[in-house]
């Protein structure tokens, strides 16, 4: 690389919850409101309440609910298409923490606005509950992801 890496910005913490993820979270939501941060973490909040209210008998709380989700459709290997000697090969690749987690919230996001429903937190709220009970589009992606990977194994040794 001829340039140096850009720094690692800082995030604060959500202020209701406290929590670095959920900004980061809620900055990837933002695309909804347009920029619009306030509306984001509104949509987040209200997303979070209405999973509290469907899983009331669970005795975990909403934003330990929607941990177990996030963790659910976090894929492990992804592949990349890599051209060696005129084919295109999809070679299987480990993913950094990072991008786990991120790969992770955009497929979420992306799942819950394909969904049917009235709100973006009603939409939101039903894709947290579907990847906490391990189904739904974001976790069929993840497993999906996997079933690449796991076809593609012959061609890890393209990996560098």
């Amino acid at each position: 690389m001829r340039k140096a890496k850009p720094k690692k910005r800082i995030l604060l913490p959500d202020p209701k919850f406290h929590d670095v993820e959920v900004t980061r979270f809620v900055n990837n939501l933002m695309l909804q409101g347009q920029g619009k941060k306030s509306i984001a973490y509104s949509i987040f909040y209200d997303a979070i309440d209405l999973v509290g209210e469907k899983m009331k008998d669970s005795d975990k709380a909403p934003l330990d609910i929607w941990k177990t989700a996030l963790e659910n459709v976090t894929p492990q290997i992804e592949v990349k298409s890599r051209r060696i000697g005129g084919a295109n090969f999809q070679v299987p690749t480990e993913l950094r923490p990072e991008r786990k987690v991120s790969v992770a919230m955009k497929n979420l996001i992306q799942f819950a606005r394909k969904r049917s429903g009235h709100s973006m937190a009603e939409k939101l709220c039903a894709e947290i509950v579907a990847a906490y009970n391990s189904e739904g589009g974001a976790f069929k992606r993840k497993e999906d992801m996997h079933r690449m990977a796991e076809a593609n194994k012959a061609f890890a040794h393209f990996r560098f």
